[in-house]
């Protein structure tokens, strides 16, 4: 039986030409798989004709929108993951839902290898290849443009030979990788990082500087995840889409950041996440209200440890599946609404409440109705400043001889 590769399909030039060079270059099959996050753009059915037509035996397509928003984007929202303290995750949370489309394509189809387009020097054949042998130990990886020497000029003269029915007009200057959590724009001339971004990179934002009128919106949730926005019933999907379009439209969700990649190099990115970055803002200012203080400083360690982990391709790890616990169990109380303005490039939260909240306000008026004793101050603060009291003793007395 001839063997089998399943390939991560885009449909873009790289990805269609790599299935008759990666045939070519081991005489194995090629099953396409293409799997739809919120990117937008070309229909599955478009795509799967396309890989067809390139000379794929089989193409596997899944809309897998709704369980990218559900299983990867709302725990991403519960940790508030931001990499850095900047990058909502765009890519890294997009790699392990079509890894495991791959995998499952793979058992379908009898492949015994799967390939994918990534290059040597970034983070995704690091999350795919992780996640690959993870879910399917016994399948091979191999990269066309990293070990088969699938380059842009060669793959643009192969598709004008073999007459693939796919664009090879000159390259866009930029790397783009979107999906509905967000856009993600790098290389060209944002590689010098004193170049500032011009105003055909963003996709997802209109200019925040002439922004419409502000828009105020409610946004509420039921244990961390969203569920209704002014008052309308909403899935995560429908959460994400429709603040996309109206943080957006505010410019909301611009982050132009350099970033410690998982190879050791710092690379230079452009990110728009409207919809990401006004809900993180939005489950912050929950959690605020309704997370008890230690529980939330340590929560804030644990949700940069997760980031840390998911951007370096370990989002099926044991730790990771442990620090997803800890987090689920912090969301049991994080119900309620969270009012902000969007505008101009911001959204700013202006009003909170929650049946689950932990804000007393007899506790923290300084008006008539205060109900806390400040006669325990005293006391308090003397304990409290007891041992950094003491060693201060030590001090004096041992470098005073």
């Amino acid at each position: 039986m001839t063997e089998r590769i399943v390939l991560a399909y885009s449909g873009g030039l790289d990805t269609s030409v790599a299935i008759g060079w990666i045939g070519e270059a081991t005489g194995a099959e090629v099953i396409a798989v293409a799997v739809d996050v919120g990117q937008g753009g070309e229909s599955l059915e478009t795509i799967r004709q396309r890989a067809l037509g390139c000379g794929a035996v089989e193409a596997y397509v899944a809309d897998a929108s709704d369980e990218f928003a559900n299983e990867y984007a709302m725990p991403t929202l519960k940790a508030n993951a931001l990499y850095q303290g900047h990058y909502p995750l765009v890519s890294a949370i997009s790699r392990p839902v079509i890894v495991k489309h791959l995998v499952k394509a793979a058992r379908e189809f009898g492949a015994t290898t799967v390939a994918h387009g990534c290059t040597g020097k970034g983070n995704d054949q690091v999350r795919f290849e992780v996640g690959i042998q993870t879910l399917g130990p016994d399948l091979k990886c191999i990269a066309p443009v990293r070990d088969l020497a699938l380059t842009r000029d060669k793959a643009i003269a192969f598709a004008e030979e073999k007459g693939l029915p796919i664009e090879t007009t000159k390259k866009n200057p930029y790397s783009i990788d979107q999906n509905v959590w967000g856009r993600a724009v790098e290389t060209g001339y944002l590689e010098d990082i004193w170049n500032a971004p011009t105003k055909d990179i963003y996709d997802y934002t209109a200019t925040p500087e002439f922004p419409p009128a502000p828009d105020e919106v409610t946004i509420s949730f039921q244990a961390g995840i969203p569920v209704a926005i002014d008052g309308v019933k909403v899935t995560p999907l429908q959460a994400i889409k429709e603040l996309n379009r109206r943080a957006g439209a505010q410019g909301v969700g611009r982050i132009d950041v350099v970033e410690d990649r998982l190879v050791g190099i710092k690379s230079r990115e452009i990110y728009e996440a409207p919809g990401a970055m006004a809900l993180i803002t939005a489950h912050k200012h929950l959690e605020d209200i309704t997370i008890e203080r230690e529980q939330a400083r340590f929560k804030a360690t644990v949700g940069q440890r997760w980031a840390e982990l998911v951007y370096d391709g370990q989002w099926f790890s044991p730790l990771k599946r442990s620090l997803d616990a800890f987090i689920e169990d912090t969301q049991k109380y994080v119900s309620g609404d969270i009012r902000m303005v969007l505008h101009g490039g911001q959204a700013i939260v202006n009003g909170r409440r929650s049946d689950t909240s932990l804000y007393d306000f007899d506790l923290a008026t300084y008006d008539t109705g205060d109900t806390f004793d400040q006669s325990m101050a005293r006391g308090f603060i003397e304990l409290w400043g007891m041992s950094a009291k003491v060693a201060s003793g030590r001090d004096i007395r041992v470098e005073g001889k």
